[in-house]
């Protein structure tokens, strides 16, 4: 199980090898948003996104012989590389599951961070089955990328630093909205926050179609997404919330927010062009459903993450041209 307990030891196993990322504002994202806006900077973490919090906690926790023998994981890119730096950094040897239309950026990074990357149709592939053999075959120890106590308690530690940043912001209540896949970072902000800053409620925001969060918040139970791609925002589609998280999720979380894609490229372009800092779709969802979802949003402060900034070059240009400043 995660609590406070674990999302602190996490922490302390991680200093010097994770950031702390900063918590950013811009007068003209609170305009665009009609309240005060603070960004998590996730973007700037090691590897380019929260992940890298998460594969460090779940490495740094294995016993050195099974670490010894290797990890696997399934990702479509941010958790991937995350595995992929944690294991480089302990001599370990990594295999990542990969989509074979994951953006190419994150398939050539995460290769040249040392991992072996297998290929799989997300379509049509069973991603958990490949990894299964795999890990049998190999000895290697699975690294979930969100269904795992020290994954969740690992991305916890960014709720740890979101309480502190606040705090010295004077903000005390607010809601945070968090970029959402399988609920790893969604779970562990809501328990680290449920510790140290009660005051702040959490978020899940979701790209529509794929907003199987929302859908089973308000059903009260884990529902599925219909289709497995056909987002932009590739860093945080998945099937449905996780047996872990989702329990989490349902206590901690107010109701979740859904944006378009469309949406989450104009986040991005405001993310560049006002805060100066370089967004994913998937890691832009959060500020999107900050500056288009304002009426479901309580208070006069909200909080957001960017989680990610792995971005292909030709999907950040698009953001740009057609929306140039977001405004």
């Amino acid at each position: 199980m995660t609590d406070i307990a674990r999302i602190e030891a996490a922490a302390a196993r991680m200093a010097g090898h994770v950031r702390c990322t900063p918590l950013l504002s811009s007068p003209f994202v609170d305009a665009l948003a009609g309240r005060r806006v603070l960004v998590k900077a996730e973007c700037l973490q090691h590897t380019g996104s929260f992940k890298a919090r998460g594969a460090w906690a779940a490495l740094s926790a294995l016993p050195a012989e099974a670490r010894a023998r290797g990890v696997i994981a399934c990702s479509s890119g941010n958790h991937a590389q995350g595995v992929a730096a944690a294991a480089r950094a302990f001599g370990a040897p990594a295999v990542i599951v990969m989509p074979a239309d994951a953006p190419r950026l994150k398939l050539d990074n995460t290769r040249a961070l040392g991992a072996e990357v297998v290929l799989y149709d997300r379509a049509t592939g069973d991603r958990d089955a490949v990894a299964a053999a795999l890990a049998a075959e190999r000895g290697l120890t699975l690294v979930r990328p969100f269904d795992d106590a020290e994954v969740i308690a690992g991305q916890g530690t960014c709720g740890l630093e979101i309480a502190r940043q606040a705090l010295e912001a004077g903000v005390t209540r607010a809601d945070v909205v968090t970029c959402c896949g399988g609920g790893g970072l969604t779970a562990g902000i809501a328990l680290a926050l449920e510790a140290r800053a009660p005051g702040l409620r959490v978020r899940p925001a979701e790209p529509a179609g794929f907003d199987d969060t929302a859908r089973s918040l308000a059903a009260g139970e884990r529902r599925r997404n219909a289709a497995l791609s056909g987002s932009i925002c590739d860093a945080i589609i998945t099937p449905e919330p996780g047996a872990l998280t989702f329990p989490i999720l349902q206590r901690l979380c107010g109701p979740g927010l859904v944006v378009s894609d469309d949406e989450a490229l104009r986040a991005m372009a405001v993310a560049f062009t006002r805060l100066k800092i370089v967004l994913e779709p998937g890691g832009a969802v959060a500020l999107a459903a900050v500056l288009f979802r304002g009426d479901e949003i309580e208070g006069e402060a909200v909080i957001c993450t960017a989680s990610g900034g792995n971005v292909d070059g030709a999907v950040f240009c698009t953001a740009l041209e057609r929306f140039g400043t977001g405004d």
